[in-house]
């Protein structure tokens, strides 16, 4: 797929929902949603948006944050993945992969710094069709989660890989790439659009979700189930890794030698979500028809000079990049 023509073909139409980008906040060993309290957690993770940020995060998260790596000035929502990693083929070292802001950078997003885009859609990507479906937004407190380190199989459609060639994204791939790419590696990770309506979370961070989505990319969701009546926004985010300066070190022929922080299998690729819009800010975006980036003019919109001031401590203390004869907290697994 390429991305400029698919741009290019929805400008014609009417837009609907959120894109903008949030530049890395942190890179460290904390995962308030699946082990809140624990510092360090299991493995380093790649974190943007708020700076409440914390091992331990509960009740109100917007009202407790005072910036955010984010363009939409008034999300201090947290996002997270697992952060990449290349295993040297010859050594077994490991070293950091660079995050680098997705391309193109459309909506004046120009200045982010690594990080992500986040999307908030009502329904697609050239509709938003809420006089037949109302979009009620998350409440404070709220988190989810999608996809497990544990996977060794893809087990949620939405989560995928593309290898990056020039501004082609090439296509879907539920795992990674078998051959170097020369533009970096693109994740993508899309949430689950029905609520239950009363859980903010649930003991595996997502029966209080499910996903009715049965196609890739930014199509409509059917209709939810009983059991999780409430349409939320769908949730996604996209980062590119940029894999290119360890290309020359995979040698033709060889397994795929790049890991994720747990060095799981690549079925294992996840996403965290914890909300964290002031007030109604998300709301009233999602009420708006047929706006794309800035919900018709409904939430402030921050430089990203202002946005990448935005930090948190270094809470772990421990070297996450460089080369290193192992993966941060792997010597605890048992």
């Amino acid at each position: 797929m390429k991305w400029l023509s698919t741009v290019a073909a929805l400008v014609p139409l009417a837009q609907a929902g959120l894109r903008f980008p949030c530049s890395t906040l942190t890179i460290q060993r904390l995962d308030p949603v699946v082990e809140p309290g624990r510092s360090p957690s299991a493995h380093v993770h790649h974190i943007v948006g708020g700076n409440a940020f914390n091992a331990t995060m509960e009740g109100d998260v917007g009202a407790r944050a005072t910036c955010t790596t984010c363009q939409m000035a008034e999300d201090f929502s947290n996002y997270w993945t697992a952060h990449l990693y290349f295993k040297h083929p010859t050594n077994g070292s490991y070293h950091r992969v660079p995050v680098i802001p997705v391309q193109p950078l459309l909506g004046g997003s120009n200045g982010a710094q690594g990080g992500l885009t986040v999307y908030y859609t009502q329904f697609d990507l050239s509709r938003d069709n809420i006089q037949q479906q109302p979009i009620t937004s998350f409440k404070p407190g709220f988190r989810m989660t999608v996809g497990s380190p544990t996977a060794t199989e893809r087990e949620h459609i939405g989560l995928s890989y593309q290898c990056l060639t020039g501004m082609n994204r090439g296509p879907l791939l539920a795992n990674f790439p078998d051959g170097p790419c020369s533009g970096g590696i693109f994740t993508t990770h899309h949430f689950p659009p029905c609520w239950d309506g009363k859980n903010l979370d649930s003991p595996d961070h997502q029966s209080h979700m499910y996903n009715t989505v049965n196609t890739d990319y930014f199509n409509n969701a059917p209709p939810c189930p009983a059991s999780h009546p409430v349409r939320v926004p769908q949730v996604t985010f996209e980062i590119t890794w940029d894999t290119t300066k360890f290309n020359s070190m995979w040698p033709s022929g060889t397994p795929n030698p790049f890991v994720w922080s747990f060095e799981g299998n690549g079925y294992g690729t996840h996403g965290d979500y914890m909300f964290g819009w002031k007030g109604d800010a998300l709301q009233r975006a999602m009420d708006k028809s047929e706006c794309f980036y800035d919900g018709c003019g409904s939430i402030t919109k921050q430089a990203m000079a202002t946005a990448n001031q935005c930090t948190v401590p270094d809470m772990i203390g421990e070297e996450t990049d460089g080369w290193l004869s192992e993966l941060p907290g792997m010597s605890m697994k048992v």
